[in-house]
């Protein structure tokens, strides 16, 4: 399997993502997880497609992804040798009416549960084709630079939006489009500006996201930690932490 190389990292660090153009895990392992997507999605109830956050809180089988060698071998170029897990999610959208992903950092939901916001890495793992039609994610190169705490957020539409907030004038212009064949991924640092288009085309947009932090980094005594699920996948803890036995 091809490795994250330095020359990766390089590019990494300055423009904030990476498009390896491969294939992450097997054909029989990528379609394990496609068929733990379906039993998720059609146990979802009231729930909308784009909601299925945390899947793993409920659903030990993805551990094993989760933790699996393809998937650290990946990151630990960019997190370290010391690596936790910090959050999954299902994120899919329906033909011609998945909403739009308004233009934000992940970091920004983040702010104030953990004690630093550097090397927090995911993966954004295509289970179906991830393209401009059914509105593949977008980012802005370079912006993570900024901190990961941008002012400008505006409340959004949620009947249309994913997110109750997004980022005013962010400049599209510079916007690259991760345009995904099923089975690839993507890699970007926790905060970079990003967002999405809607779905508009016939093709479900599903993909899977596993995210990671450096177990240097502590997971706060907040209340929106509460209940909150970590695991060390590799490595030794750094900060003190909780973790879930595997």
């Amino acid at each position: 399997m091809t490795s994250t190389t330095d020359i990766d990292v390089e590019r990494f660090r300055r423009e904030g993502y990476l498009l390896p153009q491969r294939q992450l895990f097997s054909p029989e392992k990528l379609d394990a997880l496609e068929a733990i997507f379906d039993e998720h999605l059609a146990d979802k109830g009231a729930k909308l497609s784009d909601e299925l956050d945390t899947p793993h809180f409920r659903d030990p089988r993805l551990l094993e992804f989760l933790l699996s060698e393809e998937v650290l071998d990946t990151v630990e170029p960019l997190v370290g040798p010391d690596i936790a897990l910090w959050t999954s999610h299902f994120i899919s959208k329906d033909p011609f009416t998945g909403r739009a992903t308004p233009w934000h950092e992940d970091s920004a939901f983040w702010n104030g549960r953990l004690s630093g916001y550097d090397r927090i890495v995911t993966v954004w793992l295509a289970l179906g084709p991830s393209n401009r039609e059914n509105g593949c994610m977008r980012v802005v190169p370079g912006s993570h630079l900024g901190g990961g705490f941008s002012e400008g957020y505006v409340a959004t539409d949620m009947s249309v939006q994913t997110f109750h907030a997004q980022l005013e004038g962010v400049d599209e212009s510079r916007a690259v489009d991760f345009e995904l064949r099923r089975g690839e991924f993507s890699l970007h640092d926790g905060r970079i500006v990003h967002g999405a288009k809607p779905n508009t085309s016939s093709i479900r947009r599903t993909g899977y996201t596993m995210r990671y932090f450096p177990a240097s980094v502590r997971v706060l005594p907040v209340e929106q930690n509460a209940g909150w699920k970590i695991w060390l996948a590799r490595g030794e803890d750094r900060a003190g932490n909780r973790y879930e036995n595997v």
